[in-house]
């Protein structure tokens, strides 16, 4: 056994079908955790479930659709992953929306609500569904990925980035509640990674450019340089760490 072993451990990850979500679920599995694969789309929950099952063996991943933005499909979500494997012992926020780039002064009600509703209010709705269980354990980790945009301020992630910033403080907040449980509250803040949700931020060479020019790193960040904190999160090597947020960007907020 490892500090970083996760064998006996159940793992919920929404938006693991592509991007940070997929590189956590892949690498909690090979550590050794049981994984639920969710997000909006059933089929291609399925598809990277078997794929997920094909390379750490059979039984590994569910498949488990849910939209988010449902309370109902997030209390599924719950009562599906505790049917196939019993319990959720790391549970991993990591789906969300951002259906707008640009100034404040231009965004819809709708487009705010959505953003606020989908990267707030449903991560602390799906935290309130799957905390009792890891209060009656005395034990249990919860993952929130935020960004560095909850850090920084910007003229073209507005609310995305005020939501990032709260998630940080839904952390601080649930880590206080639950800290007498044992139960663990943290933060990830990913800086400028290559996935198709931060598509606008990276797809033009020019913006691409000067986004990394200002990186110690001078280079983007792949979905699997976030994985390792959350299995650090998620493991014993996590355990007596709580209400943090750990900021993987290149060095991009110290430059």
């Amino acid at each position: 056994m490892t500090l970083f072993d996760m064998k006996g451990k159940v793992a919920v990850i929404t938006g693991s079908t592509r991007g940070i979500g997929r590189a956590i679920a892949e690498r909690m599995a090979e550590h050794g955790a049981k994984v639920v694969i969710s997000s909006r789309k059933q089929d291609v929950c399925d598809q990277v479930a078997k794929e997920v099952n094909d390379k750490f063996g059979k039984g590994t991943a569910v498949a488990i659709a849910a939209n988010i933005s449902s309370k109902e499909n997030l209390q599924n979500l719950v009562d599906e992953s505790n049917k196939a494997f019993g319990k959720i012992d790391v549970l991993v926020c990591n789906a969300a929306s951002n259906p707008y780039y640009g100034p404040l002064a231009g965004i819809s009600d709708d487009q705010f609500n959505k953003i606020l509703s989908n990267n707030i209010v449903a991560n602390n709705w799906l935290i309130s569904m799957v905390v009792p269980q890891m209060i009656e354990r005395k034990d249990g980790s919860i993952i929130i990925v935020s960004s560095i945009g909850g850090l920084k301020g910007s003229t073209i992630l507005g609310a995305y980035a005020i939501s990032k910033a709260a998630d940080m403080q839904l952390a601080r907040n649930l880590a206080c509640e639950y800290g007498k449980h044992n139960v663990r509250v943290n933060c990830i803040a990913p800086g400028l990674i290559k996935t198709d949700f931060a598509k606008a931020l990276w797809d033009n060479p020019d913006n691409l450019k000067a986004s990394t020019a200002r990186s110690p790193l001078l280079r983007i960040g792949t979905p699997d340089e976030i994985a390792g904190a959350a299995v650090f999160m998620g493991s014993a090597a996590g355990d007596f760490m709580t209400g943090q947020t750990v900021v993987i960007d290149g060095g991009a907020t110290i430059s």
